[in-house]
């Protein structure tokens, strides 16, 4: 997949925001892509979803904890790992060229595993063509369904891009329950 620029924040913000430049993931990007993580769960912007609407601070701490030492160079390392195995896209502020957003995809499940925007950039457009081009590749690989386990707070995301709910589940991240939902797309 090579680079595209995408005029993300056409309809959505200011004329002086520059256009968000969607890329393949290299093995550098990981430690900014953990940060994007880490802020937009535990981040809020007003006016959109957050995930401290839906999920407590004991949830939101086991599902992005703050890793130090040792244990954040093992999470580092299995992200990387996880990133370069799969179809990952990053979204890079135009100007600087700073990570605010990114997508990956299982290609031989179909499984959209993680899509993370910085708060800041919610409602703008970011996750909509994250999704749209890992939804591409998809399609171009023969997938014919695409599923992702999404955030209570995803959900009306995911439905007004054609996803519906499988089921609601309940998962586990560092001995802390958690709802999240199973929702799919036919391609």
């Amino acid at each position: 997949m090579t680079e595209k620029t995408v005029n993300a924040f056409e309809s959505a913000a200011p004329q002086d925001v520059p256009p968000v430049m969607l890329r393949p993931y290299r093995p550098e990007d990981c430690p900014a892509l953990l940060s994007v993580f880490y802020r937009a769960v535990h981040e809020a912007e007003p006016g959109h979803a957050a995930c401290q609407d839906a999920y407590s601070r004991a949830q939101r701490d086991a599902w992005a904890p703050l890793l130090t030492g040792r244990k954040a160079a093992e999470r580092e390392a299995a992200w990387a790992a996880s990133l370069a195995a799969h179809t990952t896209l990053v979204a890079e502020e135009g100007k600087t060229g700073a990570s605010v957003g990114f997508a990956d995809l299982d290609g031989e499940q179909g499984y959209l595993d993680r899509l993370y925007v910085l708060p800041v950039f919610r409602g703008q457009g970011i996750a909509s063509a994250l999704v749209e081009a890992l939804e591409q590749a998809a399609r171009a690989a023969g997938r014919t369904r695409i599923f992702t386990h999404a955030s209570l707070t995803a959900r009306p995301f995911f439905e007004r891009h054609g996803y519906r709910v499988v089921r609601r589940q309940t998962v586990e991240r560092l001995g802390v329950p958690m709802e999240n939902l199973v929702m799919e797309k036919e391609l």
